[in-house]
């Protein structure tokens, strides 16, 4: 049988609920993966893996600065900022 116009055989499977409810552990896993990447990206690969890092300890952090922040997320932001600038700074001396 088939639906309607405007009846659904089901929900939509990513409802009001689910998206952008980041609960604890994924919030530690995203850390952990910008650790990582961060400490990856001094040795390789720092352009690509500095932003990265960037972006998983902001979610990490649950993108504000205030309130309590875990230690592996702040880790992540500050590492993957300093491996964002030194790639860029080191691609802009060698083009020289």
């Amino acid at each position: 049988m088939m639906a309607g116009f405007g009846q659904r055989t089901r929900g939509y499977p990513r409802s009001r609920g689910r998206m952008g409810s980041w609960t604890g552990t994924d919030r530690a896993t995203l850390a952990i993966i910008g650790v990582v990447c961060a400490i990856a990206g001094f040795f390789t690969l720092g352009i690509v893996l500095g932003p990265a890092a960037v972006v998983c300890g902001w979610l990490a952090m649950g993108r504000t600065w205030s309130g309590a922040r875990p230690i592996p997320a702040l880790v992540a932001l500050v590492l993957g900022a300093i491996d964002t600038l030194t790639a860029i700074m080191w691609l802009a001396g060698g083009g020289l």
